[in-house]
C-alpha cells in the first residue's frame, strides 16, 4: 500500500513539473500577454457576477489577478498558477507565481481564479516584495464580508487584503486555496 501511494504522489508532481515545464517554452513578452489577457478576462467576468467590484478596485491602492490550476489524487496534490499585480497609482505591473501544497483526502481537478485587492501601499509593496501564504491561519481568519457596498462577496483574509475568489460556478463563498502561496516570477519581471 505504501509504494502505491508513493507512486500516486510522484505522479502528481510530475504532472505539475511537466506543465511547467512545457510553459517554459513560451517567449517571454509571449507569457507576460498571456498572463494579462486572463487578467482582464477574470476580472470581466468578476465585475458581471459582482459590478461594485470594480469600484472597489479603481479605488485601491492596487489589485492582483491569479489563474490557478491544481490536482488531486487520493491524499495529495498540489497546483500551480501565475499572475500580475498591478499598482493603481502608478501602472507598475508585477508578474508572479503561486504553488499549492493540498493534504487530505480527495480526487479531482480544480481551476479557479483569484482577485485580491490592497486598500493600501504597504500592504500591496509587502505582497509584491516578500510574497504571501496563505494557510491555515489565514483560512480560519477568512470570511465572507457582511458589509455589502463595495466589498460584497469578497472575503477579508488580512489586514487591508480583501479576495474574491472565482470558480465556473461564480464566486466562491468560502476560501479553498489552503497551504499557497504567491511570490515574484523572476523570469517575467
Amino acid at each position: 500500500m505504501r509504494g502505491s501511494m508513493k507512486s500516486i504522489v510522484l505522479f502528481v508532481c510530475a504532472v505539475i513539473v511537466t506543465g511547467t515545464v512545457a510553459a517554459g517554452k513560451s517567449s517571454v513578452d509571449q507569457k507576460r500577454q498571456d498572463i494579462r489577457k486572463t487578467a482582464a478576462q477574470t476580472l470581466d467576468r468578476l465585475y458581471e457576477i459582482q459590478p461594485s467590484a470594480k469600484s472597489a478596485i479603481n479605488g485601491a491602492a492596487g489589485y492582483a489577478v491569479f489563474n490557478n490550476f491544481g490536482m488531486k489524487i487520493l491524499i495529495a496534490g498540489g497546483g500551480k498558477g501565475t499572475g500580475i499585480v498591478v499598482d493603481n497609482s502608478t501602472g507598475k505591473e508585477t508578474f508572479m507565481k503561486m504553488v499549492e501544497i493540498q493534504a487530505g483526502l480527495g480526487m479531482g481537478v480544480k481551476k479557479f481564479h483569484v482577485v485580491f485587492i490592497f486598500d493600501n501601499h504597504s500592504v500591496l509593496n509587502q505582497f509584491i516584495e516578500s510574497g504571501w501564504e496563505l494557510g491555515a491561519q489565514a483560512t480560519a481568519a477568512a470570511k465572507v464580508s457582511g458589509q455589502g457596498g463595495a466589498y460584497a462577496g469578497a472575503m477579508s483574509v488580512s489586514p487591508g487584503v480583501w479576495l474574491y475568489q472565482l470558480t465556473d460556478e461564480g464566486l466562491a463563498l468560502e476560501l479553498t486555496a489552503k497551504g499557497t502561496k504567491y511570490y515574484k516570477d523572476d523570469a517575467l519581471n
